[in-house]
């Protein structure tokens, strides 16, 4: 510590600098006598003779750890190095630097510029050793009295965390209550919202779904007025993060967690920068308390969601993903039995293409060979059959849960739409009760007042029409047969109002992982089937061969066919086909010639009269090739004159055309008048007659 002697008329020429400068914006706004101190150090300066005095106050609110950039700071160095400065007033050691780094370089200046340090205890000359050692040991005791708050700061709070009394900032649905501490948010229509987000979640298995079934609802989710305190809330349409940070959040599970974030140093331009807010893995949060509050969910549902999100992320391993849709049943189920990768949806052939699932990976990542490669054409159905079979014996207690379960989301659409109306009463009430208590003479506020009520009423009159319009569609729309559907699977699952998604959503309800696997001598895929629970099945579908379509015609069809073709034409057989509800390969209905050519192709001889080759004729093409009726045909075959083939008594008549030009049959006497029979021992009605 010196006299006035260290300040020379030379030092005095130059312009002083007073440096100002508080750590937080909470220092500036509320620490208002620590500003006015700094600021009265300009008199300082004027006492020990300085006529121009500047005040550097851009680093107000900025910590001087050297973890952010300091604007004013920089200032003063540059001011230094050109020479100009001949002082440097400040409050303490800890206004100018908090880091040893910015301090000793500052000092290093002073010296070489011969500029001095001012403070409330006097004047130093850096040039000086004694000067020099005092101003260094006063830097190093405010770094060191940086540290050692910070420390004390941590360990309290860490120390109250690990009992779950730090006061943390609460999520949406949550608020500290001055008496009991922490609770329920004591509004309703949020808690409702909270949980809604959760049991959809559970219907759904899928963030994005979530919020895809919210919006069609029109559903409005509660954001803070001033985006920070969950005191006054703005509804807005839903968005998803705010589905995804409820999801993701373990405070809805009751559980108290302090520490899921830590700060990461870099090495930027020389100097440490500090980032914060970098997520850490679950097993390394510092206090995780368990029941701590009540919660939305348990600890168990939170659990199951993480991991369910986790592995709907696309493209991650591990896990069964959740039912995007598409015209794949099996997509993000099937696991390859060779090389344990996900087995991949392709889609081939004429747009918009056919399914096949194929194991890429290996292909993709190291060259090579797929593994194996299958349609879906023929597994999609062979496990739905699997999954109806498995849910048949439950399908009475399934479809009462099912009219449960509806029964449930009616009840908690009209609860929102309820409290939505609730709440805009209120509203309404409130701005009428503002706009009363208002003087009617001060028209600038009661004119503004007076649009507030309007536009409450006005929604109170659109959540209104909104709760009769969802009573009115609910009281036309019809309430699902469940107890129908319980009766007649199969046709429930086939419905075409049924989606793919809603397909792939029950299947990953039943089961939890397909092992597939391709027998390429007995041509046969084989799927292991992991239920959930704990069983396991087996299925063994034929794979076709190369260049055999999958449209061929059922094994049914052929066998009734087979069975007819001797005894029925072609157009009855097609007709017996239509009844029975039979398609062809390509899902068309049938018809004679369909019938024909296919018994062509696979060799399927009919009675011979339905081979059109001019050989064998039907009655009717026999009586027309005559130019008689067919009456006089049947006539000629009574009378044994025309010979004829029928396959068992009272079949079709098989009649060769050959047989039609024998004289017998073109010379036999046509009768006039009608037919008579005479029989023996016969008496007549009338005999005088």
């Amino acid at each position: 510590m010196t006299g006035n002697d260290l300040l020379p008329a030379t030092v005095l020429k130059r312009k002083a600098v007073v440096y100002v400068r508080q750590s937080t914006p909470g220092q500036v706004q509320n620490n208002l006598e620590s500003q006015r101190r700094q600021y009265e150090l300009v008199d300082v300066a004027r006492r020990w003779g300085f006529h121009d005095v500047e005040v550097i106050d851009d680093d107000l609110g900025r910590t001087a750890s050297g973890a952010v950039d300091r604007p004013g700071f920089e200032r003063l160095v540059s001011g230094l190095c050109t020479g100009k400065v001949g002082a440097v007033l400040c409050l303490d050691a800890s206004r100018l630097s908090r880091n040893g780094r910015d301090w000793h370089h500052l000092l290093e200046l002073c010296g070489l510029v011969e500029a001095r340090v001012i403070d409330l205890d006097g004047v130093y000359d850096p040039c000086r050793p004694n000067d020099r050692l005092l101003l260094g040991m006063k830097g190093s005791i405010s770094e060191f009295e940086l540290g050692i708050l910070r420390t004390r700061m941590l360990d309290a709070a860490r120390a109250k965390a690990r009992r779950g009394e730090l006061r943390l900032s609460v999520p949406i649905g949550y608020i500290w209550h001055r008496e009991y501490g922490l609770g329920l948010d004591p509004d309703l229509r949020v808690q409702q919202a909270i949980r809604l987000i959760f049991s959809r979640f559970r219907e759904l298995g899928s963030a994005r779904q979530v919020l895809i079934s919210l919006t069609a609802d029109n559903f409005h989710f509660p954001r803070p007025s001033d985006g920070r305190k969950t005191v006054s809330f703005d509804w807005v349409p839903v968005r998803y993060r705010s589905v995804i940070s409820i999801l993701k959040n373990p405070f809805y599970a009751g559980v108290y967690v302090y520490g899921k974030s830590e700060k990461r140093t870099e090495i930027v331009d020389g100097r440490a920068r500090k980032s914060y807010g970098h997520n850490k893995p679950f097993g390394t949060w510092e206090v995780l308390l368990q029941d701590h509050h009540e919660g939305y969910i348990d600890w168990s549902e939170f659990e199951r969601n993480q991991s369910h999100i986790a592995v709907n992320a696309f493209g991650q391993k591990g896990g069964i993903k959740s039912g995007r849709g598409g015209r794949a049943l099996l997509a993000g189920l099937l696991t390859c039995g060779r090389c344990g990768r996900r087995l991949g949806v392709v889609y081939s052939g004429r747009p918009p293409g056919h399914p096949y699932y194929r194991c890429e990976r290996i292909n993709q990542m190291l060259a090579k060979p797929r593994c194996m490669t299958f349609g879906a054409s023929r597994i999609d159905p062979a496990i739905g059959k699997e999954i109806l079979r498995a849910v048949t014996p439950m399908a009475i207690e399934a479809a009462m849960e099912a009219d449960r379960a509806h029964r449930d989301n009616l009840e908690e659409r009209h609860r929102m739409v309820e409290l939505d109306l609730q709440q805009a009463r209120y509203e309404a009430s409130l701005a009428e009760r503002r706009y009363a208590a208002c003087d009617p003479d001060n028209r600038l506020i009661a004119a503004q007042l007076e649009k507030s009520w309007e536009a409450a009423l006005r929604r109170v009159e659109a959540c209104e029409a909104g709760l009769a319009q969802a009573r009115q569609i609910d009281l036309v729309t019809p309430v699902p047969d469940f107890a129908g559907i319980a009766t007649d699977l199969e046709a429930a699952w086939r419905a075409p109002d049924v989606d793919m998604r809603c397909r792939q959503q029950l299947l990953r309800t039943l089961v939890s992982d397909i092992i597939a696997d391709v027998d390429e001598e007995q041509r046969e895929v084989i799927l292991t089937i992991h239920w959930r629970g704990g069983q396991h099945s087996q299925l063994r579908i034929r794979k076709p061969k190369a260049g055999e379509h999958g449209q061929s015609t059922p094994e049914a069809a052929l066998a009734v066919m087979r069975s007819m073709a001797t005894r029925w034409s072609d157009a009855n057989i097609a007709a017996t086909l239509n009844r029975m509800g039979m398609q062809t390969g390509q899902g068309k209905t049938w018809t004679a010639r369909r019938v024909g050519a296919l018994r062509t192709v696979h060799k399927i001889h009919g009675y011979r009269s339905a081979e059109k080759n001019g050989e064998w004729l039907t009655l009717t093409e026999a009586a027309k090739k005559l130019g008689v009726t067919a009456h006089r045909v049947r006539r000629l075959i009574k009378e044994g004159v025309l010979p004829t083939e029928q396959v068992v008594p009272d079949a079709p008549h098989q009649i060769r055309a050959t047989d039609l030009e024998k004289d017998q049959v073109t010379q036999f006497p046509r009768h006039r008048g009608p037919c008579r029979i005479k029989m023996e021992n016969q008496k007549s009605l009338f005999p005088d007659v």
